[in-house]
């Protein structure tokens, strides 16, 4: 039977603020089934507070730095403008691993320009860290040997070239810092490499202090000694100021490691690589309770006033400045700590925005909301509502449920975002989400689709189940459009925590 629009919303607030009147009006049986309107729980136990997962163990993350060893430097056979070393990440979880390398996963030479772009600077953007010394063999100086080497070149030795140098870390990517010096009796510089300059630039990915000059040389090939002279040391201004990697938007500067929920894992990187963070993240195996990284908190590792390395740790629920609480312990301190948020191009995919109107009220239901439409086909009757009741949510209070509210019809539901979604043309997003089902042994015909704009990208065909994670990966159109189809009451499907996101 069509109900009139009027009544149509007049029943839902009946509903909504007076659920002890259910039963009066007829909706809650259907044989044995006790109906979504009806606060009926089909689906099996779950407690919403297991989303928030475990958190971060910074005893055993503390206990790894001390155990490892990243310090590295520039070796006398090393030839010079060889590419940068890549990222490594070291460490998983506080345990060390064989390294492996850290690449993004879909680097773009546009993303790359721009980092370099924004990396040319001019020598005002410098500043001089330490002093080089000229005393002679007897009393030599000093190289730095620390974390996050990147690469070296050969400048003019015609003059003490500060000016190359730095143009040379402005044209390094990752470079916040350089070591010049001059290196006597190396035969590779004087006789072989065609610079034939013994004026060595060193680029670093973090700044080093003179406490790090360990580097006096050593015995070259021919048998000479060789020894350092006049080693200085130049930082950026804009030292680690990273600008936020494709598809994340950055919190303020933290004041020590996040210590949140939903964690996923931790690495140990050899620099300070936002970018490679991020290729962490993206590329991480969803977790079956929180789906996929959407969170990653960097920062660096300080043993007394030495850098050791840079832990990136992952999350599937997003954290904030106030959680950021860890700051180190005895003489390792937490230094640069950063956080980046992934962006979702959805809004409110986890339906929090809808909240029941009189106070002190636990369960409601509606069509319609300012971020999401639920609607039926002509002869159905709510096969699509947005519920606030917190047992039927993945997350949170909210969700939305396919499937008619009442057990009036079996026709399956449409949900649909109310607005387009402000989308990348050519662009690939993948739209993840988590789905439940109820209606033990009535699912055979029970489906869930989705669309993207219009087109169906993906179906699946659930048993009855818990909450289980779900991806499909699109290509955009520019503000695009997404629906779910699905929900054949007495079987209901669930969905919650939907996120839009670069893939």
């Amino acid at each position: 039977m069509l109900l009139f629009p009027y009544y149509h919303l007049t029943l839902a607030l009946l509903v909504a603020g007076n659920t002890s009147t259910n039963h009066r009006y007829g909706y809650a049986e259907h044989g044995s089934v006790v109906h979504s309107a009806s606060q009926g729980i089909q689906t099996m136990e779950w407690d919403s507070n297991e989303f928030t997962g475990p958190t971060i163990d910074f005893d055993g993350i503390a206990y790894a730095v001390f155990q490892l060893d990243q310090i590295s430097g520039l070796k006398a056979d090393s030839r010079p403008n060889s590419p940068s070393i890549s990222t490594i990440a070291t460490a998983l979880d506080g345990e060390v691993v064989n390294p492996a390398v850290l690449t993004p996963r879909n680097p773009s030479s546009s993303a790359v320009e721009s980092r370099l772009h924004w990396h040319r600077r001019t020598k005002r953007d410098y500043v001089q860290i330490f002093e080089g010394a000229e005393t002679g063999l007897e009393d030599p100086d000093a190289s730095i040997v620390g974390v996050a080497y990147l690469t070296y070149t050969l400048v003019n030795n015609s003059t003490y070239n500060i000016d190359d140098c730095l143009e040379f870390c402005d044209h390094t990517l990752g470079c916040v810092s350089v070591n010049l010096y001059y290196e006597y009796n190396n035969l590779l510089l004087d006789h072989i490499y065609p610079q034939r300059s013994n004026l060595k630039c060193v680029a670093y990915g973090d700044v080093h202090f003179p406490q790090s000059k360990l580097n006096f040389g050593g015995m070259s090939v021919s048998g000479d000694l060789i020894y350092i002279q006049e080693s200085s040391g130049w930082v950026t201004k804009s030292y680690l100021n990273p600008s936020a990697p494709d598809g994340y938007d950055a919190l303020p500067d933290l004041d020590g490691a996040n210590e949140a929920f939903g964690y996923m894992n931790s690495f140990f990187l050899t620099h300070y690589d936002v970018d490679a963070c991020a290729a962490i993240c993206n590329n991480w195996t969803p977790d079956d309770l929180g789906g996929s990284c959407k969170y990653f908190n960097i920062w660096r590792a300080v043993v007394g006033i030495v850098p050791i390395t840079y832990t990136c740790s992952i999350y599937y629920i997003p954290a904030d400045p106030s959680t950021a609480v860890y700051r180190g312990q005895g003489n390792l301190t937490v230094t640069e700590s950063r956080g980046y948020k992934r962006k979702t191009y959805i809004l409110d995919g986890g339906f929090e925005y809808y909240t029941c109107d009189e106070p002190n009220t636990a369960f409601c239901f509606t069509h319609t909301t300012e971020t999401w439409l639920a609607s039926s086909l002509w002869e159905g009757y709510y096969d699509a509502s947005i519920f606030h009741y917190k047992p039927y949510a993945h997350s949170g209070n909210s969700v939305a449920i396919l499937g008619s509210a009442f057990g009036y019809d079996e026709y399956p539901g449409t949900l649909t975002a109310a607005s387009s979604l402000s989308t990348e043309a050519g662009v690939r997003y993948i739209i993840e989400f988590f789905h439940s089902r109820s209606g033990e042994g009535m699912e055979v015909n029970g489906f869930v689709e989705v669309y993207w704009n219009g087109d169906l990208v993906g179906v699946i065909y659930p048993a009855y189940s818990q909450w289980e994670y779900y991806q499909f990966e699109v290509v955009s159109q520019g503000n695009d459009e997404l629906d779910f189809r699905g929900g054949r009451a007495p079987v209901y499907d669930y969905i919650d925590d939907i996120i839009v996101m670069r893939a």
